[in-house]
């Protein structure tokens, strides 16, 4: 498990620097195993030395590649697969370990699909009209020119993986339980963030 201080989500990639000797040991587990590693956000702490409180529903990641450098740290891409959820914490030597459970979305709760792709094309639009303001105001990020994947559920981690969220809005959205539910906050989230920018530049 590698507790860090940001959400990790499917689809989603992840490049790491990883210089801490208990990191450098799980990053050679993984990748003399199958290179798959646990990433949870943590509460509080710092995600160097341990002492860290973390949240129990995360993110599977598997490596994609890794370099290892002279002194022994690591650079190390990898990308979100699916979601899991802690069980419970195991000793933390050599690394952090945790017995997991892997998270599947929940079956569709009777709402049309059309309402979901509704929401999807709205979340899509929001997403391009709040990337467009943050640049008009001088912010470096994504392009506005925002794709999301056919497939509803991989859509709604890419929107909240591009999305400008902080660390607590964006676990609250990992941890819904379903595609629509993910647009439905994350339409709520981007209106919020739009109507701030568009404040700030009718003011600048």
């Amino acid at each position: 498990m590698f507790p860090l201080g940001n959400v990790l989500f499917p689809y989603a990639l992840l490049p790491l620097h990883v210089f801490e000797a208990r990191y450098r040991a799980l990053t050679e587990a993984c990748l003399a195993g199958d290179g798959e590693f646990g990433v949870v956000l943590i509460e509080r702490g710092s995600e160097v030395g341990g002492g860290d409180t973390r949240f129990t529903v995360g993110t599977v990641a598997k490596i994609l590649e890794a370099g290892r450098l002279p002194d022994g740290r690591y650079v190390v891409a990898a990308m979100g697969t699916r979601r899991l959820r802690v069980k419970r914490w195991l000793p933390e030597e050599p690394y952090p370990r945790a017995d997991v459970e892997l998270l599947d979305d929940q079956a569709p709760d009777g709402a049309p699909a059309s309402e979901t792709e509704g929401r999807r094309t709205e979340v899509e639009r929001l997403l391009r009209r709040v990337l467009a303001l943050r640049t008009e105001l001088g912010g470096e990020g994504l392009s506005a020119d925002v794709q999301l994947d056919d497939e509803v559920a991989r859509a709604s981690f890419e929107a909240a993986a591009v999305a400008p969220l902080g660390p607590l809005d964006a676990q609250r959205v990992l941890e819904l339980e379903s595609p629509a539910a993910r647009f439905e906050a994350l339409e709520g989230l981007l209106s919020e963030e739009a109507r701030f920018l568009e404040l700030r530049l009718a003011g600048s």
